[in-house]
């Protein structure tokens, strides 16, 4: 059984940073590729960003270029999300995922296969 605990989430001002972190247990074939999705009511999940565990690729939201960064520390089976210049825009839940599957797209959320519970951030102005 795969799970990911995520924290690091709070309540923050505008142009300030918080970094997440998404802790992964159980089998070790769980991780090609791990993301961070965020959720606002109403809305749907958006991609923030992607890291490929082999070569560390990345890919990020136009939104939060420039601004969030994703890191892995595979020793520790954890994934992080320094998220600086934060906006209030940037509010919502974030949660991280985790797909097994090699050379799958890891682009929307049905490509992930395992999930974490959630960890809020709250941006205000």
């Amino acid at each position: 059984q795969v799970q990911l605990v995520e924290s690091g989430g709070g309540s923050v001002q505008a142009g300030g940073s918080l970094r997440l972190s998404c802790v992964g247990s159980g089998y070790t074939s769980w991780r090609y590729c791990m993301g961070w999705f965020r959720l606002v009511p109403g809305k749907e999940r958006e991609e923030v960003a992607v890291i490929y565990s082999a070569g560390s690729g990345t890919r990020y939201a136009d939104s939060v270029k420039g601004r969030f960064a994703i890191s892995q520390d595979n020793a520790k089976n954890t994934v992080y999300l320094q998220m600086n210049s934060l906006k209030p825009e940037d509010t919502a839940m974030y949660y991280c995922a985790a797909e097994g599957r090699v050379g799958s797209v890891c682009r929307v959320p049905r490509d992930f296969s395992y999930w974490g519970q959630g960890t809020q951030v709250n941006v205000s102005s």
